[in-house]
């Protein structure tokens, strides 16, 4: 199936580019349920996405956009001038025959990936690098991107969607544009089975469970929860943060609240 130029087939997508994602459906290597609520998707190719961009100034032509489900945004299917072929994220307002590049030579212009220090100020980008030659860890789901607002000799600063500011280093690669179908937030699941062809299985309440089964569980009729949130372990739920400290954490400036 083909609409306003792009593929919805999994046999269009690229041989070489492409392999069996396999089943885990939430389980160890024991075989025991390690995370909830996950199983039984449809079966899908796994699309391997070039997220180093590092065929450094050579020209790649886009053969088409195409759908990867797999991920939030469509994919743009490359083939550079020697004739290989790699897929990348695609950007909004990228289209097939664009042409696009990476390195410092490279334009300013939707597709390209440049080092953050060659790109302006304002400039919108996604695909980021926390570090050089890591490949892009950041801004990557549809619709995402970020502003660089700031540059200095070894660092740039940009401002993510969350308002959150990030100092980066210079040489980090970036990619020009914002990800494209920012529509996506907008989608509703019309049905049950839309959950289930994604892999999650449904969630029951807890105050809907047998005490053995729950901290919420149990009581006479409907009852509350009549303690303090907790997670089916005991552990406390709903206001306690769980993130935990990172190496990226010291190139926060600005956090998001």
């Amino acid at each position: 199936m083909n609409i306003a130029g792009i593929s919805y087939s999994s046999s269009t997508a690229q041989k070489g580019l492409r392999k069996i994602l396999k089943k885990t459906s939430g389980r160890d290597g024991q075989g025991h349920i390690s995370t909830r609520h996950r199983g039984g998707r449809h079966k899908r190719f796994l699309r391997l996405i070039d997220f180093k961009r590092d065929k450094v100034g050579m020209e790649a032509t886009v053969l088409s956009i195409e759908y990867d489900p797999n991920r939030s945004a469509n994919i743009a299917l490359l083939e550079y001038s020697d004739g290989e072929k790699r897929y990348i994220l695609c950007p909004t307002g990228l289209k097939a025959k664009d042409t696009v590049m990476s390195g410092v030579k490279g334009e300013i212009k939707i597709g390209n990936a440049l080092p953050l220090m060659s790109i302006p100020i304002g400039t919108e980008i996604h695909n980021v690098e926390l570090y050089p030659g890591l490949g892009g860890k950041m801004i990557k789901s549809a619709g995402g991107f970020a502003v660089i607002v700031a540059k200095g000799e070894k660092h740039v600063d940009i401002k993510l969607s969350s308002k959150e500011i990030r100092r980066l280093p210079a040489l980090c690669m970036a990619t020009i544009g914002r990800v494209s179908r920012s529509e996506n937030k907008n989608n509703n699941l019309k049905k049950a089975g839309d959950s289930r062809h994604r892999g999650r299985r449904p969630t029951v309440r807890g105050t809907a469970m047998h005490p053995g089964a729950h901290p919420h569980g149990g009581g006479e009729g409907r009852s509350s929860q009549g303690m303090n949130p907790k997670t089916k372990w005991g552990k406390p739920a709903f206001g306690k943060r769980t993130r935990t400290k990172k190496w990226s954490d010291k190139f926060i400036i600005k956090r998001r609240k």
